[in-house]
């Protein structure tokens, strides 16, 4: 499967676009993705770097597409629990996160991401326990 495939695979809703998301790299069969994303200056807080939550957020947008990807677009993820370490600050600018899914079993699935500079500098690191949703489910 290509990575334009795989692209219009994975959903694109608006909060995905305003952390500027963008698919950069996939592995189906590995269940690993590569996302891009801005730290963009409304996102900054006084001390001139990226804002956790927002960092939180980037995290968190791609473990959906790891799931749906290693699954073919068979299943969604819903988060049972996100635990995140934050390392070091985020500077604003491009960032990027490269997600792994850990396992996925029957129901539950574990999933985790390393959020990183353009430098490979690691500034956050969450895993995340998820109930698995068959993706036909969610149209209704």
């Amino acid at each position: 499967m290509t990575l334009d495939e795989i692209a219009k695979m994975l959903p694109n809703p608006a909060c995905s676009d305003t952390l500027g998301w963008r698919l950069m790299d996939a592995d189906i069969e590995r269940g690993w993705i590569k996302i891009g994303f801005e730290g963009r200056p409304e996102f900054l807080n006084s001390a001139g770097r990226v804002q956790g939550g927002f960092l939180a957020a980037m995290l968190d947008d791609t473990m959906g597409p790891v799931v749906l990807v290693k699954s073919g677009g068979a299943l969604y993820p819903s988060s049972i629990d996100i635990n995140i370490s934050f390392l070091t600050a985020a500077k604003p600018g491009p960032l990027v996160c490269e997600a792994e899914v850990l396992r996925l079993g029957k129901t539950v699935g574990f999933v985790e991401r390393r959020l990183m500079d353009t430098d490979g500098r690691l500034l956050a690191r969450a895993t995340s326990s998820v109930m698995l949703v068959p993706a036909e489910r969610l149209a209704s």
